[in-house]
């Protein structure tokens, strides 16, 4: 996907509940994923009066600021975000950036009939034997 004007500042962050995303820049240029420790509750009442609900059903705290974690991510490498995991971004400097994102357009509302886990597992090693066999060509 390419991604255009994405500024180093971010002020929504969000999570998926029942899916994994895997994500990576094509070309090895410089990025930066705001990410917080998933923070899914069973109930309502197991959160307190900080738990929220969601669209999908399922409930939610969400992370204080100061938890969030930014992180610098430079050169080809791919990755996984864990069911629930708070990210922004993927966030860079140049005006465009391409990224594989290793997710259903319908994510949010989708239930994988696969493991998510399986799906990023096998596309990143169909990516690697694309990587490998255009390396010989």
């Amino acid at each position: 996907m390419k991604l255009e004007k994405r500024s180093l500042k971010f002020s929504k962050i969000t999570h998926h509940a029942k899916v994994t995303q895997c994500l990576g820049s094509i070309g090895g240029g410089v990025w930066y994923l705001g990410v917080a420790k998933p923070s899914i509750v069973e109930t309502k009442e197991n959160a307190g009066s900080d738990a929220m609900q969601s669209k999908c059903g399922h409930f939610y705290v969400p992370p204080a600021v100061d938890k969030v974690q930014v992180f610098r991510i430079s050169g080809s490498k791919f990755i996984k975000l864990n069911i629930g995991t708070w990210h922004a971004g993927p966030l860079f400097k140049p005006e465009t950036m391409d990224f594989y994102n290793l997710e259903l357009s319908d994510t949010n509302v989708s239930l994988f009939l696969f493991s998510s886990n399986f799906l990023c597992i096998f596309f990143t090693h169909l990516l690697w034997m694309f990587v490998c066999f255009s390396l010989f060509l």
